[in-house]
């Protein structure tokens, strides 16, 4: 498992989804949170490429041991490529969920979205209040 950590350069959804925004693409994920909450996942339920996603809304579901959760998307865009890593062992979100462990890649329709996210400090807040 990996430890606790929410890296300063990426902007978070208050439902526990990370993005990584570079040149109008974005990384997306979920949260060391978000993992560590579920327990160890068992299966990812990505959505197709190039479909589209919206912010807010559900684009996959991921299940662990204990639940199976909706991802929700912290922005909007065309699926571009899903992480077939994950699709085949889960697990790596639970070991790296930040770097291999890493959901889709989307094209942006709407970058401004990304004003609306948190930045690691407010979302540390928001895990802390829960």
């Amino acid at each position: 498992m990996a430890a606790e950590s929410y890296p300063e350069e990426l902007k978070y959804h208050p439902e526990h989804d990370w993005a990584r925004i570079e040149d109008g693409r974005a990384t997306l994920g979920i949260t060391w949170y978000a993992q560590d909450s579920l327990g160890e996942l068992v299966h990812y339920e990505p959505p197709q490429e190039d479909s589209r996603i919206e912010k807010d809304r559900t684009y996959g579901e991921v299940e662990s041991v204990k639940a199976v959760s909706d991802v929700i998307s912290p922005l909007s865009g065309r699926v571009v490529e899903v992480n077939q890593k994950v699709v085949d062992a889960p697990e790596t979100v639970n070991e790296d969920p930040y770097g291999e462990g890493w959901l889709v890649r989307i094209e942006l329709t709407d970058p401004s979205e990304a004003d609306d996210l948190l930045d690691a400090e407010a979302y540390r807040k928001l895990v802390a209040e829960q």
